[in-house]
This record gives C-alpha cells, sequence and structure tokens, in this order.
C-alpha cells in the first residue's frame, strides 16, 4: 500500500519515530531541568538528541542512532541502579528499548 509510512522503503516511519522520541528526550531533559534544575539533565538531552535527530534528517546512518539508544539504555539503568528510584529510569528504558528494537525490524 503506497500510504503506509512503515513499507514505504525509504524509512520515512523510522524517521518519524526517532523525531517523535527525540521530542520525548528532550521534554524528559526539560522536565527534569525544570523540577530539579538540572543542568544536567537537560545538557544530556541534547547532546543525546543531536546525533538522533542528524539519522532522523539521513546525515548520520541509522547505526548511529542504534548506538546512541544502546548508550542511553546503560545510562537510564545505571542511574535507576544508583538512585533506586524508577522515575525516569525505567519507563525510559523502555521507550529507548522499544524505539531501538523498531530500527532494527521496521525496513529503513
Amino acid at each position: 500500500m503506497r500510504g503506509d509510512l512503515a513499507h514505504d522503503g525509504d524509512g520515512m516511519f523510522i524517521s518519524a519515530l526517532l523525531w517523535v522520541y527525540v521530542g520525548l528526550l528532550m521534554a524528559g531533559g526539560l522536565f527534569g531541568f525544570i523540577k530539579a534544575r538540572s543542568k544536567a539533565s537537560l545538557l544530556a538531552s541534547l547532546i543525546s538528541s543531536v546525533p538522533l535527530a542528524l539519522v532522523a534528517l539521513k546525515v548520520l546512518p541509522l547505526i548511529a542512532g542504534q548506538v546512541v539508544m544502546g548508550l542511553l539504555i546503560v545510562v537510564f539503568a545505571v542511574r535507576w541502579a544508583k538512585t533506586g528510584k524508577s522515575m525516569p529510569g525505567a519507563p525510559m528504558i523502555l521507550l529507548t528499548l522499544a524505539t531501538l528494537t523498531a530500527t532494527f525490524v521496521l525496513p529503513s
């Protein structure tokens, strides 16, 4: 089907998915900054969002985004283990894992 983004063959669905993920990542960093005055949270979300946005724009290869998401899973897991608090670690691990899995399963 021509209008089906998941099967368009040019990775448009993955690009859209990455933009949604980047938006949520940035929103989380902004929330951490507003709620806890965490400049580190804001900076980390910005730094990790840049390569993901470049992958969505097809400036960088998909593997670059997959590596960034893999590293983010590790970062979120370490923070969760250190603090013992499931927020924001657990939801971000699940969201990142789902997005990462989609990049391997869906056509790019």
